[in-house]
């Protein structure tokens, strides 16, 4: 089994990474730069475990992608659509400029769409295939102070259901993964924020996610637990999305 991870290198991605080599599967790990936990990783599962440089906003980079892992494996079983960035500055949507928007928008949202659209042929090489597009409670939650971020998730979404209903024909299978809090190095400047919001009762689990947990879900789309589901989504956000009185 044979996997592509983008935004493999830290957080949410790494943890990925980790899980499907447990899972014995061969992974390859993309980022526009390496990080040591990677090569770490990589220099550990010399057999297993590859790195490949792209920046996804970049359509030559999403080629060269695709030609190492069709080169490397012929075919890929699961593509897990990870790779994203926030905002370099909070702003209020009033104050965002074009270049702040594309900023965001060309990594988590074209280079998503554009991605899955260029790994459908070594994805359709195999029966049950899978994608796994990680998305965000900001797909539908509005935080007026990083709205690129939030449109780009929302984004994914539609993806998610667009690319579930084109490629059923093929046995292609695609599940979204809304994470919530996760303490990664993209809210760890805003940690104490968030850890006093769950202590008083945002979410009816009162901790932080870890990338593991959201991990744990991509592992069980992985093992074909969700194979008779596409389009859907799975909340790993500790009950953010449970609306309470």
């Amino acid at each position: 089994m044979v996997a592509v991870i983008t935004g493999g290198t830290r957080g949410i991605g790494y943890a990925i990474a980790q899980k499907l080599l447990d899972k014995n599967f061969s992974v390859i790990i993309t980022s526009r730069n390496s990080s040591e936990e990677a090569e770490t990783l990589c220099a550990s599962n010399p057999e297993k475990a590859f790195f490949f440089a792209a920046d996804i906003s970049k359509n030559d980079d999403i080629e060269s992608l695709v030609a190492f892992a069709e080169e490397k494996f012929g075919a890929i079983d699961l593509l897990v659509n990870n790779a994203g960035v926030a905002p370099k500055e909070r702003k209020d949507i009033l104050e965002i400029t074009p270049e702040d928007f594309d900023f965001v928008n060309d990594i988590n949202l074209k280079g998503t769409f554009f991605v899955t659209q260029n790994f459908v042929p070594l994805l359709a090489k195999k029966e049950n295939a899978r994608i796994v597009n990680i998305s965000s409670m900001s797909a539908y939650t509005a935080s007026v102070n990083r709205g690129e971020y939030c449109i780009a998730k929302a984004g994914i979404s539609m993806i998610t259901k667009l690319f579930a209903a084109r490629l059923a024909e093929y046995g292609i299978s695609v599940i979204e993964i809304r994470p919530g809090i996760i303490e990664t190095d993209m809210t760890a400047k805003v940690k104490e924020k968030y850890e006093k919001l769950i202590d008083g009762g945002l979410t009816p689990i009162k901790r932080m996610g870890k990338p593991e947990d959201v991990a744990n879900c991509v592992a069980a789309v992985a093992d074909g637990s969700f194979d008779f589901c596409t389009g859907t989504v799975i909340d790993c956000d500790g009950g953010f999305n449970v609306r309470c009185l």
